[in-house]
């Protein structure tokens, strides 16, 4: 199955001075099998904040490798009826976080993230983490 890597991932691999190691190479097996998913609000995210433009370059680089997922209008749809039911729970997330369950949803995906709020989003969501 094919895997959507959430910002926090790539950041830790490529943004970090000292990545992550065991995150890396299971990136890096994603990648050579063929496996990773980028949309284009992840790479914005990734892209956003890096101060020097040499950084931003080399990133940018690294990353037009990666064609971006088109988004369509059915992936916002979904978004916002993913947000609302985990608002009606109580609880909050962004609106990139409910982007990326709604295209893992629709695109029968896993989730590739270390970030702690897609566990409680998969109580009331129908996502599978990675």
């Amino acid at each position: 199955m094919n895997v959507l890597v959430d910002t926090c991932v790539w950041s830790q691999v490529l943004r970090r001075k000292e990545p992550d190691a065991a995150l890396g190479r299971t990136l890096h097996d994603l990648i050579q099998a063929g496996r990773t998913v980028l949309i284009g609000p992840i790479r914005q995210e990734l892209l956003s904040g890096v101060a020097k433009e040499a950084q931003f370059a080399l990133l940018k680089e690294r990353l037009s490798v990666f064609k971006d997922l088109p988004l369509v209008t059915r992936h916002f749809i979904k978004a916002a009826e993913f947000s609302n039911s985990c608002r009606k729970h109580g609880i909050q997330g962004s609106h990139t976080d409910f982007l990326i369950c709604s295209v893992a949803h629709l695109e029968k995906l896993d989730v590739f993230t270390t970030d702690s709020d897609f566990t409680r989003f998969q109580k009331f969501l129908p996502i599978k983490l990675f």
